[in-house]
């Protein structure tokens, strides 16, 4: 403060902030008015002193004015203090001007500013690398100086004028300007969105090749259009805007310019703003880097983590609530990872509650924005169709559940990048893992595979016989048992993965993958799937019967909610315990009407460690899938299923019919029984001590690390070969001898026994 202390009527002059109206009202407070907000200021000192900051005073003049009332060192303090709240500045001789009070409102000092403006330039550009004079006609307007010519390659920034986002030329502009470490802006002004930003060119920022990875994946039917017409970037668009529209997108964009160059950063720069001229609904969109961009960023990151041993560290449990034992908070998962949801950049398109129902159901769905790359018609309909959902006891848990399914489903798509192995299984047999051990058809399946094939849903497909000859893709994942490498199929592991035309040995499917808080987290709960869809192949396939659950034995309030709630849509909710030979407690939930002829039994499972998560999971799943039912009518109609399967069974299966899906009714109900290993503080302890049951029963675990380095979520794809899907799958193997070693049948299910209705889950 002694710098300002000086002679009467020398600078630096002192005042208000010249975005603040100074409102004193006497004997109340002395107000701040501006746009953003009021600021009420107390005291008979401010009172005093709010009439002599007006610009024409220095700090000495201050105290000697109000020295009859304050002291010159309470002049000074109190001064001092609204310095450090940004309520004064010091202003110059000759008042404030609106482009100051602009900055001010900015938090910036207008003259500051403005020297920076006048020495600031920048350049106009077209993506044919003309010079569009609309465009720098609106830079010239706001006050900017224009280069053009030789010396607009110089210009502090470059703001380009384009049709389409996606237009290659500004993959060459931008490589052109990160060569030259100078930043650009992109405006699109045609059209009825307007887009701005984001501005390009920070070191640690994304760059425009992953910003167009990321639109494109949004307009997956425009990819497929140019493809089959054999033309490349984006589809022509026919101009349709109106004069005044378009004059306001350059007119924004100026600003935008002038912003950033006069200092000012705030981080929507760093976003894609889109403006509806229809409705003058604004949006901000997140632009991430992508880490491994090949512009950008390092290609061979993808490579690189899955080539390497999988090592898991000590995760310590931070929540172990009703929804499992995580690392990560659900707060803390949306709080991570919730930017990747966005209509236009994000991976997934929204996130929804299913309309269907009452909202306690808690069933959310999240729109995906496919993976890029489907061939054909068929696939750009199927990855348009996809989504993910979510289930739980909460809202919350459910939304959180649809990203985290949505971010996996993403994570387990082949990009490119993986570290491939080219080879045939007789060659590479001393690492490799033969597909048959883990997709589990049987030869009668293959034999029939044409036929049956042809009036299944994708589920249910049956592969065709693995020709060990036949050169193929294989990726290393690593094993937890024996501690090295171990290959199988590409196709096997990540969807989308080409396979040799004509042929289809491997059908990818997400048996085992799961994301997490961390990736000892995501394999945990990747080992809890395998065993319950292991241990629903056990039961379902052979018919028989289980031990009921008491449902009341828990005493969980939200349990009891459950049954009220479908009790209130003519719906009766049972339970039965499902757990194998490994041990791990695993439930099936069963929902069905009691007022109409179908009674629409809708199925849900659940695997954990606490026999009171596993039910809960297995509740949450049915009511994940009732929406599909809720408003199923007496005469047929209603249903929201398109698959056949899902629909015959909805319109014909009854428990009395089917009595495997009712409790045993030889033995009481109860609750299921302990676990193998009681569940441990540390995540680690809790893979390890699987890994050691799996090792016991006489497999292996193997683990593939598909965690995106652009994503950051977590996510792991376990496969234990031997452990069942739950799908039509009847090789030799644990499906015929568990259950005579559980004692529930006295010799194994002939081949021609088993249940032929494939489970619709």
């Amino acid at each position: 403060m002694t710098g300002l202390l000086g002679p009467a009527g020398n600078g630096p002059f002192l005042a208000f902030q010249p975005h603040l109206s100074v409102e004193p009202v006497p004997g109340e407070a002395v107000y701040l008015i501006s746009d953003q907000q009021v600021t009420a200021l107390h005291g008979a000192q401010i009172a005093r002193l709010a009439p002599l900051l007006d610009g024409t005073r220095s700090l000495g003049d201050l105290q000697r004015e109000a020295a009859g009332h304050i002291t010159a060192e309470q002049t000074a303090g109190l001064v001092a203090k609204l310095l450090r709240a940004g309520l004064v500045c010091e202003r110059p001789a000759g008042g404030p001007t609106a482009p100051q009070g602009y900055w001010s409102a900015a938090g910036q000092d207008g003259r500051l500013a403005g020297e920076r403006l006048g020495a600031a330039t920048v350049r106009a550009l077209g993506p044919g690398g003309d010079d569009p004079a609309e465009l720098r006609g609106a830079l010239d307007a706001a006050g900017l100086r224009t280069l053009t010519g030789a010396q607009a390659a110089h210009a502090d920034l470059t703001v380009v004028l384009c049709e389409d986002y996606l237009d290659p030329v500004l993959g060459e502009i931008d490589a052109a300007h990160r060569a030259a470490g100078r930043p650009w802006l992109p405006v699109r002004a045609n059209g009825p969105q307007t887009w701005i930003g984001p501005f390009f060119g920070a070191v640690d920022g994304p760059c425009w090749s992953c910003l167009a990875d990321r639109l494109w994946r949004g307009r997956q039917v425009e990819a497929h259009v140019q493809r089959s017409l054999e033309r490349s970037g984006p589809a022509p668009r026919r101009d349709c805007s109106l004069p005044a529209a378009r004059t306001a997108a350059l007119q924004l964009a100026a600003l935008e310019a002038t912003k950033w160059l006069a200092g000012h950063r705030y981080p929507g720069q760093q976003a894609l703003w889109s403006l509806d001229t229809l409705t003058l609904d604004g949006r901000r969109h997140p632009v991430t880097r992508r880490p491994e961009c090949p512009q950008c960023g390092d290609p061979g990151l993808v490579a690189e983590r899955i080539a390497a041993p999988v090592r898991l560290t000590s995760q310590p449990k931070l929540h172990t609530d009703g929804g499992g034992h995580r690392a990560l908070s659900l707060e803390q998962v949306m709080e991570r990872y919730g930017h990747h949801v966005d209509p236009l950049t994000g991976l997934v398109k929204e996130i929804r509650r299913d309309p269907r129902g009452p909202a306690a159901l808690n069933c959310f769905h999240a729109g995906l924005n496919p993976v890029g790359g489907a061939r054909g018609l068929a696939s750009v309909r199927a990855g348009l169709r996809a989504h993910a959902s979510g289930k739980g006891s909460t809202a919350l848990q459910a939304e959180v559940g649809a990203l985290a399914e949505s971010l996996e489903r993403y994570s387990g798509h082949l990009h490119g990048g993986e570290p491939v192995v080219r080879g045939r299984f007789r060659d590479l047999a001393a690492d490799a893992v033969h597909p048959d051990a883990v997709q589990l058809f049987d030869p009668r399946q293959f034999a029939g595979r044409e036929r049956w094939n042809a009036d299944q849903g994708a589920f249910h497909q049956i592969a065709d016989p693995f020709d060990e000859d036949d050169e193929i893709d294989w990726l290393p994942l690593w094993s937890l048992t024996e501690g090295r490498q171990k290959l199988l199929p590409a196709a096997l592991l990540y969807y989308n993965a080409p396979q040799r035309a004509g042929r289809r040995y491997c059908l990818a499917s997400s048996n085992g993958a799961a994301a997490g808080g961390t990736l000892e987290d995501a394999v945990l709960q990747g080992f809890l799937e395998l065993v319950e869809r292991d241990a629903i192949a056990l039961w379902w396939y052979n018919r028989t019967p289980q031990p009921g659950i008491d449902l009341d034995a828990f005493r969980d309030p939200w349990i009891g909610r459950v049954r009220e709630l479908h009790a209130s849509l003519n719906r009766e909710v049972w339970a039965i315990e499902l757990t194998s030979d490994l041990g791990v407690p695993v439930v099936a939930a069963f929902s069905r009407r009691t007022d109409k002829p179908a009674e629409d039994i809708m199925p849900g499972f659940g695997a954990h460690l606490d026999p009171a998560v596993a039910l809960r999971r297995a509740l949450a799943e049915v009511n994940q899938l009732l929406p599909n039912v809720v408003d199923a009518r007496a005469d047929g109609t209603g249903y929201g299923f398109t698959d056949p399967q899902a629909m015959a069974w909805m319109q014909t299966a009854k428990v009395a019919e089917l009595p495997y899906l009712a409790a045993d009714p030889a033995r009481p109900a109860g609750r299921p029984g302990p676990p193998p290993f009681a569940p441990h503080g540390d995540l680690l302890d809790d893979v390890t001590a699987a890994e050691h049951l799996v090792r016991r029963a006489g497999l292996e675990m193997l683990v593939l690390d598909q965690t995106r380095p652009e994503v950051g979520l977590p996510v792991a794809k376990v496969v234990v070969p031997g452990l069942r899907p739950h799908w039509n799958r009847f090789a030799p193997g644990r499906l015929f001898d568990v259950p005579v070693r559980l004692g529930r049948l006295a010799a194994p299910t002939p081949y021609d026994r088993l249940n032929p209705i494939p489970l619709f889950v």
